[in-house]
């Protein structure tokens, strides 16, 4: 909720912290990454007043404008709900789509209404399957993390998998899908939560690891490919004055 709280006493410095850690919280649908960590956030501004100025970029040109409209609508979102943000305004930049994207989030219109002429559906579908694809890349991070299967992998839990990130990544991935994310809960269950038989465990292993496999060599192709577009620029986290 936009304009939750009113600054007080927090400066533009600490609205800001709070904007970009908030925008770590949104990630790239296909790649399950953040966006600070990606780098696709080039500009974070607050004034005095605690209006918040964001400023996006992708890979391409031509990076596909379903993925980009739900970047951008999920960091206004996230943006909107901080601690001492008053307004938001989300601009994603150097991208063929731009206008329309920007201007549907900020009415809030949907990705339809965004694209009228184009679009056949909203992207929660879209969302949900991307969803599954990364809780399948940080299950195989996380049985990585065991060594080998056990005799009995259908006996394994979330408590078995040693404490950590790879841990704390796959319980977060586990509960964007519905599924439990408690130390009792069966490891080894696929994405609608069935159990994973025995017999099937190895092949749905098997199936996670090329699953990562494939989201990590996205990430680092999209890396190298924001590299090249941008190159080392640095992102501005300056606070911003009350003039824009």
């Amino acid at each position: 909720m936009i304009g939750s709280e009113p600054l007080g006493h927090c400066g533009p410095d600490a609205v800001a912290a709070r904007v970009w850690a908030a925008l770590d919280t949104v990630h790239d649908p296909e790649l399950g990454e953040s966006l600070v960590v990606l780098r696709f956030v080039s500009d974070v501004r607050v004034d005095e007043d605690g209006r918040a100025w964001v400023r996006l970029r992708l890979p391409t040109y031509f990076c596909a404008p379903n993925f980009a409209y739900l970047m951008v609508a999920d960091a206004r979102d996230a943006v909107g709900s901080a601690e001492g943000v008053t307004a938001v305004s989300i601009e994603l930049v150097d991208h063929f789509a731009a206008q329309e994207i920007n201007a549907g989030v900020a009415a809030a219109t949907g990705f339809v209404g965004s694209f009228p002429h184009e679009a056949a559906g909203e992207l929660e579908e879209l969302r949900t399957r991307f969803q599954r694809k990364v809780y399948l890349a940080a299950l195989d991070r996380s049985i990585r993390a065991l060594g080998d299967l056990p005799d009995t992998p259908e006996r394994l839990r979330l408590g078995d998998i040693p404490a950590g990130p790879a841990r704390d990544s796959l319980c977060r991935r586990r509960i964007a899908i519905g599924l439990g994310a408690e130390p009792g809960d069966r490891l080894l269950v696929d994405e609608s939560g069935e159990p994973i038989a025995a017999a099937d465990a190895s092949t749905y292993v098997r199936f996670a690891h090329t699953v990562r496999v494939s989201v990590e060599g996205n990430a680092h192709f999209c890396r190298g490919l924001l590299a090249t577009r941008y190159g080392a620029t640095a992102v501005n986290t300056e606070p911003m004055g009350a003039q824009r």
